[in-house]
């Protein structure tokens, strides 16, 4: 785009229905120029359609260059340095299969019938493999697709050229693959995890965020990430508060909650009332060392269990204690599509909910009892 005019060659500009828009370029240039002065060569050729289109010859790795450092500004502003490298890394993933597979063609060599030829391929991935590897779910390839679209869709709004057709419109599977959700059984927590001793040697941290995971059913990015701010113990009723920073998002908006504090948890995070430093904006790293740590004290019962486990464990003891849905929703920090089932209610009546779905645990679990 040049002094805020969008690329168009000098035939279609030279037309009688344009006349007005080549004048208003025309004087433009002339504005830039100066009285009695001459407008630079690459201006006018910019504005009057001399140049070859900026659009044509730029690639999709190079447009996908150009959107991580400017176009997609907004979408990385609140993200912490590794939120943002694992957003960049998913959107990378995807743009490299659709070069693997079509090559790093310029964005405006991306026809329909190439757009429909990438998502055969993705069709051919979605059905039985001769190698008996799984096939690709269809929300995968939706998501791999999507952005292959928005980086085409974003290049062309960028540039001033809104009005390109999507190569990609319309492209959706609906189809639906049933999704393994593993979670830890009350006796396997209770007479396989909560035993004294067990977790001696590793990291203090680690062994406190064991116990809030297990407790809160808080995501393992929500604890790591805690600030002092953040952990209350002093409080009436002591609690976690999970909110947003300046340069970390939420997973949702919904997210945003407080959990009181239970059980081991409490005991736990008052050997950590500062949160976790060491391992701020590491999640990753402590979600490696964690698995490391329950597979050598084989306390993972199958191949689906994992740490983000405890999770959907949390989630079934609430639900098989009888507590109310919108408390639920609020605990989980999911959305409450029945709000007339309420939205969770005062951090009193929270923790007295909470109480009644506690693990027991023996003293010297965590030191004490």
């Amino acid at each position: 785009m040049a002094y805020g005019f969008s690329y168009k060659p000098a035939e279609p500009l030279a037309e009688s229905q344009a006349i007005a828009e080549l004048m208003e370029r025309i004087r433009m240039l002339e504005a830039q120029a100066g009285k009695g002065g001459d407008p630079s060569r690459a201006d006018a050729e910019a504005l009057l359609g001399g140049s070859p289109d900026p659009s044509s010859s730029i690639t999709v790795s190079e447009a996908f260059e150009l959107y991580v450092k400017r176009i997609a500004f907004d979408d990385q502003y609140n993200k912490s340095e590794a939120q943002r490298r694992s957003w960049e890394k998913t959107k990378r993933t995807s743009i490299n299969y659709f070069i693997d597979q079509m090559g790093d063609l310029p964005l405006s060599d991306i026809t329909r019938e190439k757009a429909l030829e990438y998502r055969d391929w993705w069709m051919e991935k979605m059905q039985p493999q001769a190698d008996g590897s799984a096939p690709v779910a269809p929300n995968t390839a939706n998501r791999h697709i999507g952005n292959i679209r928005s980086l085409y869709e974003r290049y062309f709004k960028h540039i001033g050229a809104a009005d390109v057709e999507d190569p990609f419109r319309d492209f959706y599977f609906s189809g639906k693959t049933e999704v393994k959700r593993a979670s830890f059984s009350n006796e396997w927590v209770r007479s396989q995890i909560l035993v004294p001793g067990l977790f001696d040697g590793l990291r203090l941290e680690l062994r406190v965020i064991i116990y809030l995971l297990i407790e809160t059913g808080a995501r393992l990015s929500e604890l790591v990430n805690l600030r002092p701010e953040d952990i209350r113990l002093n409080a009436i009723v002591p609690h976690i508060a999970i909110r947003p920073e300046q340069n970390r998002e939420l997973k949702t908006d919904d997210s945003r909650r407080e959990i009181p504090l239970v059980g081991v948890a409490e005991i736990a995070m008052r050997a950590c009332p500062e949160g976790f430093p060491y391992y701020y904006d590491r999640s990753t790293l402590v979600s490696a060392n964690l698995m490391k740590a329950f597979r050598q004290r084989k306390l993972l019962p199958t191949s689906d269990h994992v740490i983000y486990s405890f999770r959907h464990s949390f989630e079934d003891r609430m639900l098989e204690g009888g507590l109310d849905y919108g408390l639920r929703c609020a605990l989980m920090g999911h959305k409450n599509n029945r709000p007339e089932y309420g939205m969770g209610g005062s951090l009193e009546y929270r923790r007295a909910e909470l109480l009644k779905i506690a693990h027991p645990f023996e003293a010297g679990v965590f030191g004490e009892g």
